[in-house]
Formats: structure tokens, C-alpha cells, sequence
């Protein structure tokens, strides 16, 4: 099985913590986390913007990718949210067997 973190970030602690639940009630992720407030510094529409953000990391699986983005897209309070993955390339093996238990 092969596993992903996948990450969103927004200004609103309450959309990415409904995210995540949703995320895991739907077992789509074994867990989520959001941490934060991050500040980001980002170009958008022309100018540059400094902004108080939290982060959300989602473990999953690469299989439930599109259904995550699906979910993140459908909730997400932002016109063009983050959306990116990264291959998780190692871990413990007991963590990962639960993560795989997680996603459905």
C-alpha cells in the first residue's frame, strides 16, 4: 500500500478542522492534523500578501488521493485552496499498518 501526506492550509481553523473531520468520519484519512497559526507570504493577483494561516496535514492513502481532493475542494473557504502531496517514502511498520486500517 502506498502512502501520502497531503496538505491544505486556509485562515480559518474551523474550515480545515471540518475538513478533517470529514476527512476521517468518511475514512478517506487515518488522521489529520491542524497546526498553526503559519505566516505566509505569497503572490496573489499581483501583489504580495503577508498571511496568518493554519496548516492541515492529512495521512492517507495514494489510492484515496482524488477523494481527499474531492473533499478539501467541496469544504475549503478559498477560490484556489493548496492542495499538494508527498509520498511518504518510509515509516514505522506498527504506523503504517494502522494508517492502511484507517482508509477504507
Amino acid at each position: 500500500m502506498a502512502f501520502i501526506e497531503v496538505t491544505t492550509t486556509s485562515d480559518s481553523a474551523e474550515v480545515l478542522e471540518g475538513i478533517a473531520d470529514a476527512l476521517v468520519r468518511k475514512r478517506l484519512a487515518a488522521c489529520v492534523q491542524v497546526s498553526g497559526p503559519v505566516r505566509s507570504v505569497y503572490r496573489w493577483r499581483g501583489r504580495i500578501v503577508h498571511a496568518t494561516e493554519w496548516k492541515c496535514t492529512i495521512k492517507t492513502t495514494k489510492s484515496a488521493y482524488r477523494n481527499v481532493e474531492a473533499e478539501i475542494l467541496k469544504r475549503h473557504n478559498y477560490s484556489l485552496p493548496q492542495v499538494t502531496a508527498i509520498d511518504i517514502a518510509g515509516g514505522s511498520k506498527d504506523y503504517l499498518g494502522w494508517m492502511g486500517e484507517g482508509v477504507a
